[in-house]
């Protein structure tokens, strides 16, 4: 078994959690509150900056010009395109555009960010992979959940969103990163399994964070 597929094996069950999320379903049903989804989509912004210098990290440290080549280009994808879609969630669901600028992070965004960018700062780049996979991956995944298994209706407003997320262009991404992760943690042995599984389980369980503290608004209660 390859151990990126390990890896998902190994936490299917805080998978499954992600996409039982009442946000991941309401927004598959397009029954999701406006006011969480736009919580959502300034939280993801600020998210998404942070993203970026991880990414940006990790091509510097990328050991080979074809690495140095994917990494850059899911910079420029996340930039121009995966921002592009919050900009235009942000004119759809009246959310002022300097708002999108001037997000004040609420405290799981921090953490999660803070967490990415400190593995990025000091660890590998097989550490870093694993803590993006799990978004990457699990984004996937959900539009991939919310399209199988959900009556998804032309009228649905969040019908952009799945759609990005299941693109084409989105899922060679996520390939990309499993090989990624694979070959550099090939013959690595238990320590390095072990100490990139401590990753993908801390940002898988980050991601779950994410989706609650959009549904429940959940900023700085001082």
């Amino acid at each position: 078994m390859k151990t990126s597929e390990r890896l998902r094996s190994e936490y299917s069950y805080l998978w499954e959690k992600l996409f039982q999320h009442p946000f991941v379903l309401e927004m598959g049903l397009g029954s999701l509150p406006i006011e969480k989804f736009q919580f959502y989509v300034k939280q993801d912004y600020y998210f998404l900056i942070q993203y970026s210098r991880v990414l940006a990290i990790a091509a510097a440290k990328a050991p080979r010009l074809d690495f140095i080549g994917q990494f850059s280009d899911l910079l420029t994808e996340t930039i121009n395109t995966e921002m592009d879609l919050h900009r235009s969630f942000a004119q759809k669901f009246n959310i002022p555009t300097d708002s999108l600028e001037n997000v004040e992070p609420a405290p799981i965004t921090i953490a999660y960010t803070d967490y990415l960018l400190r593995v990025a700062y000091e660890g590998s780049l097989l550490d870093i992979i694993s803590t993006l996979l799990p978004c990457q991956w699990g984004y996937a995944e959900t539009g991939g959940y919310l399209k199988a298994t959900t009556n998804l209706l032309s009228d649905n407003q969040y019908l952009p969103w799945i759609e990005m997320y299941t693109s084409e262009e989105f899922r060679v991404f996520v390939e990309q990163l499993k090989e990624n992760l694979d070959e550099l943690a090939d013959g690595g042995g238990d320590s390095t399994y072990n100490s990139i599984a401590s990753h993908f389980l801390t940002s898988t369980r980050y991601e779950y964070l994410f989706w609650d503290m959009s549904y429940n608004l959940s900023t700085w209660p001082v």
